[in-house]
């Protein structure tokens, strides 16, 4: 169980990696002169994380409903097979 926690764990934190960098390239010119985000910089920030996390979830649950399908034609093969043994 330590194994998954930290699986997702790392996942998860490879995730806000890749998400802030993608976001930072997007939104934030190379050369800046303010200190503070300008309004446009934090829209486009805002957007893009929200359409991340929104990219993430639906992946996730397209894997998990690809997973519990996987695991009940794996299921119904194992009593074919069994059946078909007896």
């Amino acid at each position: 169980m330590q194994i998954v926690q930290n699986l997702e764990i790392e996942m998860m934190s490879d995730m806000y990696n890749r998400m802030t960098s993608a976001c930072h390239v997007k939104c934030i010119p190379p050369k800046y002169n303010d200190a503070e985000l300008a309004k446009g910089e934090s829209v486009c920030l805002d957007r893009c994380v929200a359409k991340y996390l929104d990219v993430h979830e639906r992946i996730g649950k397209k894997l998990t409903t690809m997973s519990a399908q996987d695991d009940e034609a794996a299921k119904k093969l194992l009593e074919q097979q069994q059946a078909t043994a007896s």
